[in-house]
């Protein structure tokens, strides 16, 4: 037996952010004449981060903030029960795991937005760069690279504890990502699950929103001042 835990978007949206991320770094590394695809993971991650906030606030039971974000005590009295390996099977997100979320979210949204302005001093500038100065250019820039760093290592540690609750608790995480199903200790748990939702419809508001966020972006985008690099602006 199992139990349903995410819904179809939220496991969508986390294996894209994924690979949006990793699309965005290997065409960065390629150099300046891959900007034109580093550009468009860039797009990719502001879209799926923009979408998966939203869907914080109006997604499914388990996909909402409100019903996994806790207290900074409650968080501190979870971690120390996990230090002491007496921590309870919890069906959506621990508290540490809500922390990472929380965080990865927000790092990866001023990550995608600070790109729009940035410019790599010799061809090519983010699609907004024009509503900038040059100085401030280089500053979102500096911040964009530098971001890169610390975002890299939060997914370090993110994969790290998946890979313990995987080898240690007997909690297939991974799996779970995938099929939005956990078992395990978990079925323990399936008397408070929340009656179950329409799928059908969760799956077509997570659409609409989808397309309403992308639209919005390429409205932004479309109607931005030219965005061509000048040292001299």
């Amino acid at each position: 037996m199992r139990v349903k835990v995410w819904d179809l978007p939220v496991r969508i949206t986390h294996w894209l952010l994924v690979v949006s991320f990793a699309g965005a770094y290997i065409t960065n590394s390629l150099g300046v004449a891959y900007f034109k695809y580093h550009e468009w993971f860039g797009y990719a991650t502001l879209v799926l981060v923009a979408f998966r906030i939203l869907w914080g606030l109006w997604g499914s039971y388990h996909a909402r903030f409100r019903h996994f974000l806790t207290s900074p005590v409650a968080t501190w009295r979870y971690a120390v029960t996990l230090l002491k390996r007496q921590d309870q099977p919890i069906l959506g997100h621990n508290p540490l795991g809500a922390l990472m979320v929380v965080l990865l979210l927000l790092t990866l949204l001023v990550q995608a937005a600070t790109g729009l302005f940035a410019n790599d001093e010799i061809f090519n500038a983010g699609a907004l760069y024009g509503y900038v100065s040059n100085d401030l250019s280089l500053t979102l820039t500096a911040l964009h690279k530098e971001l890169f760093y610390w975002i890299a290592a939060a997914i370090a540690v993110h994969i790290l504890a998946v890979l313990l609750h995987v080898f240690l608790k007997n909690e297939n995480l991974v799996s779970a990502m995938f099929t939005g199903y956990k078992s395990g200790p978990f079925l323990q748990l399936k008397a408070q699950q929340p009656p179950a939702a329409n799928h059908f419809s969760q799956e077509w508001r997570a659409v609409v929103l989808l397309l309403l966020i992308s639209t919005a972006l390429v409205l932004i985008v479309g109607t931005a001042p030219d965005a061509s690099f000048s040292s001299d602006y």
